[in-house]
């Protein structure tokens, strides 16, 4: 089976952790988000994916340098020009020359974490010969999201925007994961900027052939500060199909620093004294004597006696001695 992964954004939220590192391959448990993802696609069958890139590969190729992920081979699809979610499916396919390597293909956004069955979601896919499927993974609160409602076959009915109250009775939103017959990418030319959520797949319901597949596995959408960290720590305590590193074997962590709930990557330092509590370090990441760090993620160095809560710092982010910092960006992705 193959797939497209959507990598090609800019990962504008996670600034600064992204001017260095494109957003699919920060580390969740010291694994590339991208790898993680890729574990999940091979379980699910998928032998070949190609990354929908919308800048340039070379971090990727130097991430794989054998173009192959977690025991999936890789190429690339290098957008000229931002085409948009259903422009990319479509030139990516393309490029990968997909309609020729079988009917089914799968489709994923490279920032979410899940441990959805994939070969259940492309069974069900089958039972009811769809031209495509989307996964859905129900929410506490849908008034953030574009709920799906379907009727009980699965087939897609309407998609709602942000629902009020009583405007709706399903809680089920887009997990991001996708399955398409070959058929759909008459639908997504790859030639110009495309919505799949705002058009082809409004598109497909119109002509009844969409469906949508419910599951509650664990989901996540990791391209958030706060869903960054949480991916990291949640990680931590549940049974999971992946491996799971909570601290480098290259770290130096002080016999009196504190580590709660938290990861630490290769080569970051931590000194005496210093409290770890629900947060990422990032490779090389240093954190001095009687440092507080607190639901952050931490690429820079944060000085003794600093206090660091639910901020991002960056590999250039230098946090003074003694400072104190609550739901900052260093260096500020704004300047």
């Amino acid at each position: 089976m193959h797939a497209v992964v959507l990598v090609g954004g800019f990962g504008t939220r996670l600034r600064p952790l992204t001017f260095e590192i494109p957003k699919p391959l920060l580390p969740v448990c010291n694994i590339p988000l991208l790898e993680r993802l890729m574990t999940s696609l091979a379980h699910g069958g998928v032998t070949h994916a190609v990354l929908a890139l919308g800048f340039k590969p070379e971090p990727f190729l130097k991430a794989f340098p054998n173009n192959r992920c977690a025991d999936v081979e890789l190429s690339y699809a290098v957008e000229d020009r931002p085409l948009d979610t259903s422009g990319a499916i479509g030139f990516a396919a393309r490029e990968a020359k997909i309609y020729e390597r079988g009917k089914t293909f799968i489709v994923a956004n490279g920032d979410i974490l899940t441990d959805l069955d994939v070969a259940k979601l492309v069974l069900f896919h089958h039972s009811v010969k769809a031209e495509g499927t989307i996964h859905l993974t129900p929410v506490a609160d849908p008034s953030q999201y574009g709920v799906v409602e379907t009727d009980a076959t699965g087939k897609v009915l309407r998609f709602v925007e942000k629902p009020k109250s009583g405007e709706t009775m399903s809680r089920h939103v887009n997990g991001g994961t996708y399955i398409f017959e070959t058929s759909a990418l008459e639908r997504m030319p790859g030639t110009a900027p495309l919505s799949i959520e705002r058009e082809t797949f409004p598109e497909m319901v119109r002509d009844g052939v969409l469906y949508a597949f419910a599951s509650d596995d664990y989901w996540i959408d990791a391209g958030r500060p706060d869903t960054y960290v949480r991916s990291n720590i949640e990680l931590l305590s549940r049974k999971s199909i992946y491996q799971v590193t909570p601290i480098a074997t290259t770290a130096k962590v002080d016999a009196t620093a504190i580590i709660t709930q938290s990861t630490i990557g290769a080569n970051c330092v931590v000194g005496e004294n210093a409290q770890i509590v629900r947060s990422v370090l990032i490779d090389g990441a240093k954190v001095d004597a009687n440092a507080v760090v607190i639901d952050s993620a931490v690429m820079g160095h944060v000085g003794a006696f600093a206090q660091v809560t639910s901020c991002l710092i960056g590999a250039q982010g230098e946090i003074n001695s003694g400072a104190v910092l609550r739901d900052a960006k260093v260096p500020d992705p704004a300047c």
